[in-house]
Order: structure tokens, then sequence, then C-alpha cells
């Protein structure tokens, strides 16, 4: 059985229109004029918002404007005769095709950071402006640094320079605010607030200053919708160690259930009335918490201002909030059912569709997402799609954009990596198929992606392990070939929140030790640039593993994602007895839990792809 895929157009949660470099030389020239006016050598666009959030609302995103470059991360410097984007290794080529490189030179992180490009290419005597609101504290030392190493020194702006030039800047948004349910939560607000109180206590600390909007979320059992793809509210909190907190929101965002759920637990005060507050805190000589991640500059020189101490430092609701309760994972686990059954319907409906080169990648993700609408409570998506077809599936955070839109061929490899937000669980997954016949060179490819996701899947390590101890073995089958991926294997993920969710991570940055409740993503892969990308994508529930005989307490991993692997990429040759051992497993997992959620079509079609690599 075949479906229609659905007009472009019909994509519910996704745009696929690309800013470009169209008005950069107009936008960038209005800037220097503004620093030519000012006396300024040049301004700082760190592609961020006053909660250095990770998707921002319209109105924040400034990088975005100025230089066409959409990606989630990056940092643009310019100043009066040249300028840079700085950029991490999942970005390098999306920057250069979206920004114009004769305004703006795309610099790799891994070659330059910000600061080395500052040093070497501020003139002396220089002043280099910035917006205190968009920085933190020990990001901001390692600018100053910088600017003195060139001989010059930086400056703060009252006013964004780039909203100063930028006459159509959307509004602030005001999407409702809404509870999230303590059933769902699995703790009330009340009890959490205490759990943060008690780190305060310990930590000697006389309040804290909620600057992250996820913690927000989190603390209160409340949800938003502020920016795409993550339910969150905008705003701060000031939580005491003593007292009632006070949430800054726009009054007119917390729906009567809100306010009511927020009733004796919290004060709700207008985003204005924060600094007022601060100085009163500052005023009592108060020792206040700062998120290093999160907490702006401004935040912390304006309670320093009014006599306060400020500790900058982690804000203690994060790792709170990484390890999962009982109900945020019995709610995970079933929304990863009904994602897994929307996402093997789409894996059937692209395997009798794509070889006739009537689907293109923006056909793809309306087809996806319609799936995922039918499987029912769908939110949003948890991200943009990525669909890459070809060549396109070697950008790792590749966006389809109308103008960037091609169909899958034959021959050619497409990889998805997409996911979801339900009420009860965010879910994130890749998968790479082949359309037509593979080559031998991306079978081999493949295979070695899959063992080291398999290797990650079936590792037991001990209690206190960090993910950067293991984020190797997901390497280590490319390693043997030669090859390698430039970016992380794993990242943490909410429970109806962000899907990139911190501290801990599979990364050789990851040094944040792996504790149960937690769930990461489990994603190597490989990209050949400008031939095709692999990426394999599960998520994965850390949890107690007992070892026979074993002599301490031991971790491993409970696989949460549910879809088949695409075995005709598969070289059964490359596999130990053990990894082909899981792989049969897992797809036995697969077929039982999702055959029961498929039509009679799409379940036949499920047995052919999980059959055993031996059948």
């Amino acid at each position: 059985m075949t479906h229609t895929a659905p007009p472009p157009s019909s994509a519910r949660f996704q745009s696929f229109e690309d800013p470009g470099h169209r008005e950069g030389a107009a936008r960038i020239g209005a800037l220097r004029a503004a620093l030519a006016q000012r006396g300024l050598a040049g301004f700082v666009v760190p592609r961020a918002d006053e909660h250095q959030s990770e998707y921002v609302p319209p109105h924040a995103e400034r990088l975005a404007w100025l230089t066409g470059f959409t990606g989630s991360a990056g940092t643009a410097i310019v100043l009066g005769d040249r300028a840079a984007l700085v950029v991490d290794g999942r970005y390098t080529l999306q920057a250069a095709e979206q920004v114009d490189t004769a305004l703006v030179t795309p610099v790799p992180l891994a070659e330059t950071t910000p600061e080395a490009w500052i040093e070497a290419n501020l003139p002396p005597g220089g002043v280099l402006a910035y917006d205190p609101w968009l920085h933190t504290p020990d990001g901001l030392a390692k600018l100053e640094r910088a600017a003195a190493a060139a001989g010059g020194r930086l400056e703060p702006q009252n006013l964004n320079l780039v909203d100063l030039i930028w006459v159509d800047r959307p509004g602030a948004p005001r999407a409702p605010v809404v509870p999230q349910p303590d059933a769902l939560a699995g703790e009330t607000a009340a009890d959490k607030i205490g759990r943060v109180r008690e780190a305060l206590a310990r930590a000697k600390l006389d309040a804290l200053v909620v600057s992250d909007p996820h913690n927000l979320a989190w603390t209160f059992n409340l949800r938003g919708g502020d920016v795409a793809h993550t339910p969150i509210p905008l705003g701060y909190a000031l939580l005491p160690r003593e007292g009632m907190p006070v949430l800054f929101l726009d009054p007119g965002k917390p729906t009567p259930e809100a306010q009511a759920a927020l009733s004796g637990l919290a004060e709700v005060a207008a985003p204005d009335a924060l600094t007022a507050r601060l100085d009163a805190l500052g005023s009592a000589g108060a020792t206040v918490r700062l998120d290093a991640a999160t907490g702006a500059v401004a935040l912390r020189r304006r309670i320093e201002a009014a006599g306060g101490r400020v500790d900058v430092g982690p804000d203690p609701i994060t790792a709170m909030k990484a390890v999962k309760n009982a109900a945020e994972i019995a709610g995970s686990r079933a929304a990863h059912r009904r994602d897994g059954a929307a996402m093997t319907r789409f894996l059937a409906w692209l395997a009798g569709e794509a070889p006739g080169g009537a689907v293109s990648e923006i056909a793809a993700v309306a087809r996806l997402e319609a799936f995922r609408a039918e499987a029912g409570d769908l939110r949003d998506v948890s991200f943009p799609t990525i669909s890459g077809s070809g060549p396109n599936g070697a950008i790792v955070h590749y966006r389809v954009t109308r103008a960037s839109d091609r169909r899958l061929a034959p021959g050619e490899l497409f990889l998805v990596d997409s996911g979801a937000q339900y009420p009860d669980g965010t879910t994130d997954i890749t998968r790479t198929v082949a359309v037509g016949a593979p080559t031998d060179e991306m079978r081999d490819r493949y295979t070695r992606v899959l063992r080291g996701h398999i290797a990650i899947a079936t590792a037991v390590f001990p209690r206190g392990t960090t993910g950067a101890q293991i984020d190797g073995f997901a390497r280590r089958p490319l390693w043997e070939a030669g090859l390698d991926f430039d970016h992380g294997t794993g990242h943490g993920v909410g429970a109806f929140l962000s899907v990139h969710e911190g501290p801990q991570r599979i990364a050789k940055t990851g040094h944040v030790a792996l504790q149960p409740g937690m769930i990461v993503s489990n994603e190597p892969g490989y990209y050949r640039a400008g031939a095709y990308g692999i990426r394999l994508e599960n998520l994965v529930l850390v949890e107690e593993r007992a070892v026979a005989g074993g002599e301490r307490p031991m971790l491993g991993f409970a696989t949460l994602t549910l879809a088949p692997f695409d075995r005709a990429l598969i070289d059964p040759g490359l596999l130990g007895p053990a990894e082909a051992a899981w792989l049969d497993a897992y797809h036995a997992r697969v077929r039982e839990e999702l055959s029961p959620l498929l039509d009679a079509a799409t379940r036949d079609w499920l047995e052919g792809a999980t059959a055993p690599l031996g059948g």
C-alpha cells in the first residue's frame, strides 16, 4: 500500500524559507555605519538570546538576520573592514553556503576560536562592542582577554546595535503558559522547589536566579510556546532559600489553569520588575547563584552594583532535571512507541515511493510530520527535520529550503534526522536508507557506523563514568579504517522539554558522570563531503546493570527508540556474532512492540525490514 505525499506547503511545523544573504551587504553596511558613528571598531554578534537558548524566538535571530546563517550555534565578529563567522564542525559546509563569503569569512571553530580571531584582527586601540545580555561572565572574560591581547578593549552597549538597524524586527513572543500535569511530571512543583532550596542551603547561598527557561519550566511544572520546537515560556525566576519564589513572565501569558497551579506557590511579576528585585537582593547583601551556562553578564553587574555577591556556578536545577523519574521514563517509553510507529510508516512509504523519483526532501518532511500527527498527541517537531539526500546528507545539520530541495535519486543515500514533542516525552531519531542499490563503500561505511552504535548500546561501565570516556566506543570501527566524524556521539534529551539537554553528553567534551535516569542520544555518523552522509541515532536510558561476579556498581543503556535499520546497507561480514545478535534482537523487539500500532500493509513491510540477518 502506498500513500500520496502531500504538497510541501502542508508541513505543519517547519519553514522551508532561507534568509540567505540577499540583503547581507546592506545590513552589514548599516551595522558598520552605526559602529563608525559611535567610534567603535567592531561588534560581536553571537547566536544567542538573553537565556543562551539553542532555539531562539524570531526577534532574537540577530545572527541569521545579519548574515543569513541559520545554524543553532555560531558567532560573528564584524569589524570596519572585515568580518568572520566562527562555526563548529556541524555547520562548516552550511555556513559557506548561506553567507556571502565576500562579506563574511566562515571560520571553522577547530581552526580558530572567536577569541583567537579577535586577537589577530582587532586593531590596536580598537573598541569592540557587545550586548551584555547575550554573554555569560565566563564567555565575556575570554573576549576581554582577547581584546586586551590585541591592544584593544571591550565596551558594553545599552542597546544592541543589530536591533538598532533591524527596522522590521518582530515583537517578543506571548504564547500561553500552561501547567504540566503532575502525573506526567512525576513530582510536584512544591517538592522540586524544596529540593532546590536544600541545594542552596548546602551551598550557603541566599537565592538562585533561574535564567534558563527550561529549568523554570521544569521546576514549576509549566510549559509554553515562546520558541519553536521546545515547549518553554521565556522568562526568569528568583528562587530564594527562604520566602516565595517570583516568576518574571508577561502577565498575559499564564492561563487560568497555570495561575491556579501557581497560586500560593510563586508570585508572578512582569519582566521589567526583575531589575528592581535584583537591586533589592543586592542591597540586602545577598549571595546569589548565577548559572554559569545561561546567566547573562547584565544580571551579574546589576546584583553587584547594588552591593550583593554573585556566585557564578551551575544551576542545581540542571542536574536534577537531567535525571528522569519513573513517570517521565514511562512517558518517554510511551512517546517512543507512538513515534516509532509513525517513523516505521514513513520508512515503509519511502521504500515504495522514493525509487521512482517522486519524493523530494521537502515532501519527505511533510509526509513524516503527517504520520506523526496521525499517531496522536503531537505538539511540535523537536527540531527542524534534517532531510538530506545525496550530497545534502553530508551536511551534518542541513536544513532543506525551497532553494536547496532536491529529489531522492536511485543510487544515493537519504539521511533523515527528526524528532517530536509529545506531552509525555521528547523523541529524536536518525535513519539512513539506500534509494536503490548502494555501493560497496556505502555498505562498508554504514556498517561501521552501525557497529559504533551497537558498541554504545551494549556498553557496560562503572558508576562515575563520563560520556567522554565512552565516546571512543562509537568511533573505533571508523578509526580502524582511518575515518571519523566531527560531532559528539550523544546529547542529553529532556522530558517534553529540550531535545538537546545538558549537562550529560557522550562526546570528547562530555565530562559529567552518567547517572541512572538520564536520557542521551546514541548517534555516530560518517560524512563524505559532496557525496553522502550516514548517521544512525537512537535515544537510550542510563540504568543500573547487574554483572555476575562484579565488584562495582555498574551502569548500561536501555534503548528507547523503535524503528528498523536499513538491512540493504548492512554488510553482515563486517559484524561480529555479538553485534549481529544485538541487531536481530533489536529488530525483533521493534516488530513486537510496533506491529499492534500499524496497518496491515506496514506490518508486512516491517516483517521483511526486521528479518534476521541470516534469514
